[in-house]
């Protein structure tokens, strides 16, 4: 008799092991299946007015939901005075010490000798700045001033961004960016987050673009991904943009925004239940 108990004892434990994995497993695989998380992040606000219009249009109809402004840059002011009372979009200071472009350039807010070429604009790319005699301290001394200048006008910034990379190029810069975030309270990037797939390009349409945008989306398997890219116009302003190698600035950057706000992509990224957060949701 306690045997025949025991034997059945053990079959409804068998049993409702094997429903609680069941369960388990399902619910895994569903939580897998919506387990997939984008940051979306529109670069170089304040490069242009071009770039304002658009940065702030991919946010407010598209995907973007953390933005990077430029400092230094000639339309930084029109851009804070887009941003400045919109405590609803993500802002970052996007640390610039670089000046790439041929017919536009820009200066430090300090004197810092060491951080610019002979004309005193900054260096046109970070070759140029990691192989001159860059001096850590006017580094340090022009970042604070991006940052508490942007801090400053907009009180909501969230976050740390590097134009162009321009801080990676060695442990110390790497180490100065990590300390100036702790000071000011800042986030900077998440190295856990994955690169999101190859996607647009120079040397693609408008359509392409949007294509390869939409697929990519199809195709993303459970994650956390960063997508960066550079919404703008192909107006007049974003023609006069560009330099040897990458002459079709306009034409790239309106390919990004057409994206950005596709119709077709916002939709899918709905019925994939695709998590689109921001620096602020890190």
């Amino acid at each position: 008799m306690n045997y025949n108990l025991e034997r059945s004892f053990m079959r409804v434990v068998q049993l409702l092991c094997a429903v609680f994995f069941l369960v388990f497993n399902l619910s895994f695989s569903m939580g897998q299946e919506e387990d997939i998380v984008v940051l979306v992040r529109a670069d170089d606000m304040g490069s242009s007015r071009s770039a304002n219009y658009a940065c702030l249009e991919s946010f407010e109809k598209g995907i973007v939901k953390s933005i990077e402004i430029m400092v230094p840059c000639a339309w930084f002011e029109e851009a804070v005075q887009l941003v400045k009372d919109r405590k609803e979009i993500d802002m970052g200071v996007h640390l610039t010490l670089t000046s790439e472009w041929t017919n536009i350039k820009w200066r430090p807010l300090t004197y810092c000798p060491s951080l610019t070429d002979s004309d005193g604009y900054f260096h046109p790319n970070i070759n140029s700045l990691k192989n001159s005699d860059w001096k850590i301290e006017e580094m340090e001394q022009e970042l604070r001033a991006q940052i508490e200048l942007a801090k400053r006008k907009i009180p909501h910034i969230s976050h740390l961004t590097e134009h162009m990379g321009c801080l990676s190029f060695s442990k110390e810069t790497q180490d100065l960016l990590k300390r100036l975030a702790a000071e000011y309270g800042l986030k900077v990037k998440d190295n856990t987050l994955i690169p999101f797939p190859g996607w647009s390009g120079a040397d693609l349409t408008i359509y392409e673009k949007q294509a390869h945008l939409l697929k990519a989306m199809q195709e993303l398997q459970p994650g956390r991904y960063l997508l960066i890219e550079h919404p703008a116009y192909n107006d007049f302003e974003a023609q006069g943009m560009g330099h040897v190698g990458y002459e079709n600035v306009a034409e790239d950057r309106i390919g990004v925004l057409k994206a950005f706000t596709n119709e077709d992509i916002i939709r899918l990224i709905k019925e994939r239940n695709i998590k689109l957060i921001s620096y602020r949701d890190l």
